[in-house]
């Protein structure tokens, strides 16, 4: 793909563009990292070494493999478990500065467990598999191929490890905090398991449905109803003080349930519109709390920017979405008698 309107030609590689995009969704559009934290030499340098390089492997690795959708939302549950469990070990401390509530509701033997569920999916979904789907909509014709070259898929795994070891060690001396081993082997136990059920999983496990599609409309309220009850599943519902394991259960079977929903459906008739439309209700709730965030007194860091980062990316998607609609309505354009030129006389 090219800038073809520019005096020259720039070759923009998708890679690249997933690299930065994973950490912009994952981290600054949720508003974990606002911009005052995100723009920084060293916080950017670590937030791409560790979200861009996850996104680009998992999306490499599905392409390697052959492998469809359901394989990348395992991948990203992996990279979910490699970050947050083995990184910065928020699985297991107590005190992690996000947890809030959560560091004592759902803390059985050493692991917060309602929070390890909670983060897992969501870099599943958000930080992994949206970001893969919105740079391959917008490079259709790169879609199958490879991004990266063995040397560079290489370069981008040692950049990734060495960000894990970096962080481990920052965040276990600034927080003052090491995982007891029996708990941390968890980590990299769902890691590996995660990784090979993505390898084993068919390629067309999440194209096996029958229903007729439906306009993308319906598969972006899907989402977004879907992102919602997560949410307030994980969020809100822990205030209720139920048992832990039914937060988990029922965070579980929410996706799970939105899952089967949307592969009863034959994606193999699907046009690019259905996955913008997936991809617009997944995100459209942090378009709207982007706005919130920075009017949030309560919170001690500093959210200056964040309804900015909100109006971009909404900006973003709706230019993307009318971009892919431009290209297929071209696409599916009724050939006339002109076209086909069987009006001309021999």
């Amino acid at each position: 793909m090219t800038f073809s309107k520019l005096p020259f030609k720039v070759p923009v590689n998708p890679a690249l563009i997933l690299f930065l995009l994973s950490p912009a969704i994952g981290e600054l559009l949720l508003g974990s990292s606002p911009p005052a934290e995100f723009f920084t030499p060293f916080g950017l340098t670590m937030l791409l070494g560790l979200y861009g390089s996850g996104a680009v492997l998992a999306r490499e690795l599905k392409v390697r493999w052959g492998k469809g959708m359901g394989s990348l939302l395992l991948l990203g549950a992996a990279y979910g478990a490699l970050e947050e469990g083995v990184m910065v070990a928020s699985w297991f401390n107590p005190a992690w500065p996000d947890l809030g509530l959560l560091g004592v509701f759902g803390r059985w033997l050493g692991v917060n467990w309602v929070w390890a569920a909670e983060l897992t999916i969501y870099h599943a979904i958000v930080s992994i598999t949206v970001p893969v789907i919105l740079v391959e909509l917008a490079f259709p014709s790169r879609k199958i191929d490879r991004w990266v070259s063995d040397t560079w898929f290489k370069a981008v795994a040692a950049v990734l490890f060495v960000d894990i070891v970096i962080g481990f060690v920052l965040f276990g001396l600034l927080l003052r905090y090491t995982p007891p081993l029996p708990q941390f082997l968890i980590a990299p136990a769902a890691v590996i398991l995660l990784a090979v059920l993505a390898r084993r999983l068919p390629a067309d496990w999440a194209r096996r449905g029958t229903r007729q599609m439906r306009r993308p409309r319906f598969y972006a309220a899907v989402a977004a109803i879907g992102a919602i009850a997560s949410g307030t599943t994980f969020l809100i519902v822990p205030n209720l003080q139920p048992p832990p394991v039914l937060v988990i259960a029922l965070g579980v079977a929410i996706i799970y349930g939105l899952i089967r929903l949307l592969t009863r459906y034959n994606w193999r008739e699907a046009t690019d519109l259905h996955r913008v439309g997936l991809t617009a209700g997944s995100l459209s709730v942090f378009f709207v709390l982007a706005f919130f965030q920075e009017l949030d007194k309560s919170r001690k860091d500093n959210t200056s920017g964040m309804s900015l980062v909100g109006l971009a990316a909404l900006i973003a998607m709706t230019y993307l979405g009318l971009r892919v609609r431009s290209r297929t309505n071209s696409s599916v354009r009724p050939v006339t008698t002109v076209e086909t030129g069987s009006d001309q006389k021999p």
